[in-house]
């Protein structure tokens, strides 16, 4: 016999979707620069792949964590005790803030 759907939480359009989509987009975010820096390539050389690396990295990171992520916020959502994602926001603002700053390096100095 099947078992019967079950949600998380009684309100869908709750906290979890919206940061899941958050993050998602994030994630898109990462992809697309990772895409640029491979069109940086030619012109800028080799140095330009460990770029592209920590942005698939990051990527794939937020990509890992979306699903545990969505479930300890629905849980939290449910049982009225949510924390916030610090770690992965501070992780992330890490990675954008390296990335920036290497991408400047690259730009300016490997010309």
């Amino acid at each position: 016999m099947a078992r019967p759907a079950t949600r998380p939480h009684p309100d869908p359009g709750l906290q979890p979707e919206r940061t899941t989509m958050a993050w998602t987009r994030t994630l898109m975010a990462f992809v697309v620069v990772s895409a640029v820096f491979l069109r940086w390539l030619p012109h800028h050389g080799p140095f330009v792949l460990v770029l592209f690396g920590g942005s698939v990295l990051t990527a794939g990171a937020i990509y890992l964590s979306q699903r545990p992520r969505y479930a300890r916020s629905s849980r939290g959502i449910a049982q009225d005790e949510s924390a916030p994602e610090v770690g992965a926001v501070i992780a992330t603002s890490t990675a954008v803030v390296a990335l920036g700053a290497l991408g400047v390096w690259v730009v300016l100095v490997l010309v």
